[in-house]
């Protein structure tokens, strides 16, 4: 073997490891919390988020989650929406 061939040999084992530690990192990784969903989204920082700041499973499941149905999710509301199951569709 030339050395070229064992260096490009390597390289690609350490590409596919890193790839795969990202992807298990990913997967591991905890849901935010509500002070961090809050941080994040509550662009007006009015301490309640209406549906036009929150993004994914907040905004498809807002309905549900706004309790009181005032149009906003308070801290409270969000803390007691259901976890996601954390299982994704697969993809074909």
């Amino acid at each position: 073997m030339t050395t070229k061939a064992i260096l490009l040999g390597i390289s690609a084992s350490a590409l596919f490891a890193l790839s795969s530690n990202a992807q298990s990192d990913h997967r591991n990784q905890e849901p935010p919390s509500v002070d961090e969903i809050f941080e994040k989204m509550d662009k007006d920082e009015d301490g309640l988020l209406s549906e036009k700041e929150v993004e994914g499973p907040l905004k498809d499941m807002f309905s549900k989650i706004d309790s009181d149905e005032d149009g906003f999710l308070s801290k409270e509301e969000v803390e007691k929406a259901p976890k996601p199951s954390g299982k994704r569709p697969k993809r074909q």
